[in-house]
């Protein structure tokens, strides 16, 4: 397993012991990393707090990533709690479940900007607040999460699908920026999996079965995979990738039929 001894790291994203997110703090915290972990409003503060309770020594903290002031808050904190960064997990996605259950032409210009913010400029909001931390370690992780859906239609998708494209744009334009400072920026495009943000697509159901039927290894994936591929992005292991979308979807995408 790879390794974080040493390290620290902020998770962005964690909703309830589904997400994503919250798997890659589990491996994280098990390789040794000290964590921060943020949550979005009152609403989730208690999932995150009780789940946090089985990480060693993790600082909480609310930060809704559309905030700037928020933002700047977080590693304010992070920086007197920690004294510095060694990577980040961006798992931050939301669009009205309206612009996920009408077509996609008629998508709102508000759902559209909200739907690009939240997912996709974030990533950027948080990168360059964490960078002073990152350089005063010599150096970063960053790591993504997206989907297939931002290179190909999947029904329901809708303007996160446009959220994601634009997401994997950042992490190229991201990685090229900060490569010269050591910081490395990658993304995991992992298979569907039953997360907070999947209820909100319709016929995700059919969509699983799809996976199961067409992918090479004939099945979905599960968040503990989706988690130790971040884990070699983020360690040492990964020193040398960037600029990546990594699949971790059982190799639907590999597949024309």
């Amino acid at each position: 397993m790879s390794s974080l001894s040493g390290k620290t790291g902020l998770i962005v994203g964690v909703a309830n012991k589904r997400s994503i997110a919250w798997a890659i703090a589990q491996a994280a915290s098990n390789a040794g990393a000290r964590l921060a972990l943020t949550y979005q409003g009152e609403r989730l503060e208690e999932n995150v707090r009780d789940l946090s309770s089985s990480l060693t020594d993790p600082l909480i903290l609310p930060c809704d990533v559309s905030d700037d002031a928020q933002i700047a808050h977080v590693f304010e904190e992070i920086d007197r709690a920690f004294g510095g960064l060694d990577f980040v997990v961006h798992g931050a996605a939301f669009a009205p479940r309206e612009e996920l259950s009408n077509p996609f032409v008629q998508t709102t210009r508000d759902g559209f900007r909200m739907a690009l913010d939240i997912s996709a400029y974030s990533l950027v909001a948080l990168t360059r607040a964490a960078l002073p931390l990152m350089e005063r370690r010599g150096g970063g992780s960053v790591v993504t999460l997206t989907y297939l859906g931002s290179d190909r239609v999947f029904p329901n998708y809708n303007v996160m699908g446009v959220a994601k494209a634009a997401l994997e744009s950042s992490v190229r334009y991201l990685a090229a920026d900060l490569g010269p400072k050591n910081v490395r920026v990658n993304a995991i495009s992992a298979g569907p999996i039953k997360t907070l943000a999947a209820a909100g697509i319709s016929g995700f159901s059919s969509i699983l079965q799809l996976y199961r039927d067409r992918a090479p290894l004939h099945r979905t994936v599960e968040t503990p995979e989706v988690a130790d591929a971040a884990l070699f992005l983020l360690s040492d292991a990964g020193r040398g990738v960037t600029a990546e979308v990594l699949m971790v979807d059982a190799g639907f995408h590999a597949m024309g039929m």
